[in-house]
């Protein structure tokens, strides 16, 4: 006599009791069971996730708890329908919601203890996973039964099918086979091989623990299962089979997809659920940015590197953990994949764990499972780790998890960096973002600086007091002292070389980034009006001292504002705002938001004179050409590019703003509690080779355009600018102190116009604009 676990007798009575249910029709009506509607399926809404997108159409993130791409049946490849049905239900449309040949197998098995079969058809299968409960018992296969076939003479096989292909859920968050396919393999379904494809037709069995990326060896099984299913109903041929048993499986690496702009995709989420609520979440809605996916890729890439190579200037800090290993040969290797599951891998900063450590080389096994080998130059940085005598936190020993930056076939250890670093480009005629990264990670830390860290801006700011000192009769050839200076209240700024130059230019003083002609330019225009100009540009008058200290960038800005102050100098003088989300839709394509077009340049809105672009502008081009920013005409080989570095006091932010005609870019590094980046950074060494390197990409392809003529109201005086009215003189000639500013007297003439007043009544109108 066979005995069966009371576990399998239920189990067969719950699939025996209810097919009796088959044998007489009227069961459907005359059932006292309480059914829920099918209004559900019948009518069915899938929750779409709220998208955001590129503005040349890349996926950035998607927000929402069920991650979904809806595709109907027509769009959907066959051989994915041909796997599902396989191994599903195969005789789908052959039945009427229910199989009694599938269930009498289910049941037979169940009762003498064979194999488990499946007895749920596909359309059961829909309604159980979106109608009712997962409970195992008598009534609710009842309940499944009588929906399913009830759910067959409300709508066609089709739908059905289109349905459950979209809805059935896949594991990590996919819901559907089209997000599975991004999920595990990073591509549509029309790019899927036979071999992945069947691997995805095999989870709706067990989405949580047989999926890919949560156990593999169970997913490939359940693979194979597929394809022979496939085969033995001639879906596929034994060519096909063997092909796809033979192949190498290729998962998504884990991390961002596609474009890396987490912090845009903040941005957007805040603004769509301002708007609409948290049913933006599962309502389809999908954000246009006004990102190029070009360049928020170079972005991302260039600030990643710079920040890596100003980690690597400073000291290793030691392994970031430690893990136990036992054990040899496969044993090690599993243990070693198991202590990195819970330690995040990066696409650049790729985490690993050591299984075997030297002097000269060091063996480290990745979260991938791939070993690689550290030698030579790879390992000069961390030698302290490796000495015989290293201590615990900093040695380098079998268990240490790390972190490694591969060059083509070569591997270093690296470390994750401390400090942060921010890059922000927009078209400086239309205020578009073009590329915002906020900060090296965004999952470690989602704080955006681009838009929320107020920093001391340094000499990145000077440009602006330099555009204000124009409109005081300050001209490129007036010469100031840069000379020891004490102010009346005891204040002795300096420069950062600790050097004095004597007198210089005005064009020379901000090419070199003198703090002490900066400081007599200032004292010359007025702390008030300076500080007012600057609005001009964006700036928050509040946020920056009304002392002298404003000449050397004080105040608080963050990289957007400052990206809109050299906008402006870029396009010529007029003020743009930025844009970072062009377009909400919703789930039917419907516009629920555009944002407006950028206005139209004109006299009327433009906020400095044409002229004062012109002439800035050529005094930042001098910055980039021979002064403390030189090395970017240099590596770039462009004329045409415009800038100015920034380093505030105990090097706490390093700054490079620039700009080309069209684009304007602005790169910040610094620690998110301030402190000092090292005693020998500098925006030149920190931030502007990240500024050289996005750009070197932004600008491919681009002519080169040099500064062209000049607009109305300059003259060439000498070897510089002038603006037409001072030709005969009355510009400040030389600058020493607030007792001691001197003109310029007319050609010819020999005289000292010291009686003119400093300060112009004509000069910064309060009641209009230039």
């Amino acid at each position: 006599m066979l005995l069966l676990p009371s576990r399998h007798l239920a189990l067969g009575l719950a699939l025996v009791i209810p097919a009796s249910l088959l044998l007489t029709p009227s069961a459907v009506h005359s059932s006292t069971f309480e059914l829920p509607p099918l209004d559900r399926i019948v009518n069915y809404q899938p929750k779409l996730p709220l998208q955001v997108f590129t503005s040349d159409g890349v996926e950035i993130a998607q927000f929402g708890t069920e991650r979904r791409v809806y595709v109907p049946l027509a769009q959907t490849p066959q051989q994915l329908k041909d796997a599902v049905l396989a191994v599903e239900d195969a005789r789908f449309y052959e039945h009427s919601g229910v199989d009694p040949r599938g269930m009498a197998r289910a049941a037979v098995a169940m009762i003498t203890g064979g194999r488990k079969q499946g007895a749920s058809t596909l359309t059961q299968q829909l309604v159980r996973t979106m109608l009712l409960t997962r409970e195992l018992s008598a009534e609710r296969k009842a309940k499944e039964i009588l929906l399913a076939l009830r759910l067959e003479q409300a709508i066609s096989k089709d739908r059905i099918l289109e349905i459950y292909l979209n809805e059935i859920f896949l594991g990590q968050r996919a819901y559907g086979f089209a997000a599975a396919a991004q999920t595990y393999f990073g591509k549509p379904l029309d790019k899927l091989t036979l071999a992945e494809t069947a691997m995805l037709a095999g989870l709706p069995q067990n989405p949580y623990y047989a999926n890919p990326v949560a156990n593999l060896d169970r997913a490939v099984q359940r693979q194979r299962v597929v394809l022979d299913r496939m085969r033995s109903v001639g879906a596929i041929d034994e060519r096909q089979l063997a092909a796809a048993k033979a192949e190498k499986l290729q998962l998504r690496a884990r991390g961002p997809r596609g474009v890396n702009a987490a912090h845009v995709a903040e941005m957007a989420r805040r603004v769509v659920v301002d708007r609409f609520g948290t049913e933006a979440y599962s309502a389809g809605l999908k954000v246009t940015t006004s990102l190029q996916s070009a360049d928020q890729k170079a972005a991302h890439e260039a600030l990643q590197r710079g920040v890596i190579a100003h980690d690597r200037r400073g000291a290793w800090r030691g392994p970031e953990a430690f893990e136990a290993l036992s054990g040899s040969g496969a044993e090690l290797e599993r243990a070693a994949a198991e202590a990195l599951r819970d330690h995040r891998d990066d696409e650049t900063l790729r985490v690993g764990i050591v299984l075997t450590a030297s002097a000269k080389e060091v063996l480290v096994q990745l979260a991938s499972g791939e070993q690689v080998r550290v030698q030579g130059d790879g390992l000069r940085w961390v030698q302290r780790g490796l000495a015989a005598g290293a201590k615990p936190p900093m040695k380098l020993a079998r268990g240490s998890v790390i972190r490694l930056v591969s060059s083509g076939k070569n591997w270093s250890i690296s470390q994750w960096p401390e400090v942060e670093a921010a890059l922000v480009a927009m078209d400086a005629r239309t205020g578009r973002v073009r590329a915002l990264v906020g900060g090296f990670d965004f999952s470690r830390q989602p704080f955006n600086h681009v838009t929320q860290s107020w920093r001391q801006p340094g000499s990145a700011f000077k440009p602006l007091l330099y555009s204000a000192a124009l409109e005081a009769r300050v001209m490129p050839a007036t010469m100031i002292d840069d000379l020891p200076l004490t102010t009346q209240n005891g204040w002795s700024p300096s420069n950062s070389n600790g050097e004095f130059a004597g007198p210089i230019t005005l064009r020379t003083a901000l090419a070199k980034s003198s703090n002490l002609a900066s400081v007599r330019v200032l004292q010359h225009v007025g702390s008030q009006r300076a500080r007012d100009w600057t609005t001009r540009f964006g700036m928050d008058a509040a946020r920056h001292p009304t002392d002298l200290t404003l000449a050397l960038g004080t105040g608080s800005t963050t990289p957007l504002q400052m990206v809109e102050a050299y906008a402006t100098l870029a396009n010529g003088g007029w003020h743009v705002e930025p844009v970072v989300v062009e377009r909400i839709t919703d789930a039917q394509g419907k516009v629920l938001f555009e944002a407006p077009a950028p206005a139209a340049h004109t006299e009327d809105n433009r906020v400095i004179p044409a002229r004062n672009a012109f002439v800035t502008n050529s005094l930042l081009n001098d910055v980039v050409r021979s002064g403390t920013a030189a090395r970017a005409q240099a590596l770039l080989n462009r004329s045409d590019i415009y800038g100015k570095t920034g380093t505030t006091n105990d090097v706490h932010d390093a700054w490079f703003a620039g700009h080309h005609p069209s684009l304007a870019a602005v790169v910040w590094m610094g620690h998110s509690q301030p402190r000092s980046l090292g005693n020998s950074e500098s925006g030149g060494r920190a931030a502007l080779p990240i500024w050289i390197d996005y750009m070197a990409a932004a600008l491919k392809g681009v002519p080169n355009k040099p500064q062209g003529s000049p607009p109305p109201g300059l003259v060439r005086e000498g070897d510089d600018w002038l603006y037409s009215e001072w030709r005969e003189g009355g510009w400040v000639s030389h600058i020493s102190d607030p007792a001691n500013v001197q003109y310029a007297p007319p050609p010819g003439f020999f005289w000292n116009l010291r009686s003119l007043p400093s300060e112009p009544q004509s000069m910064f109108p309060s009641d209009s604009r230039p």
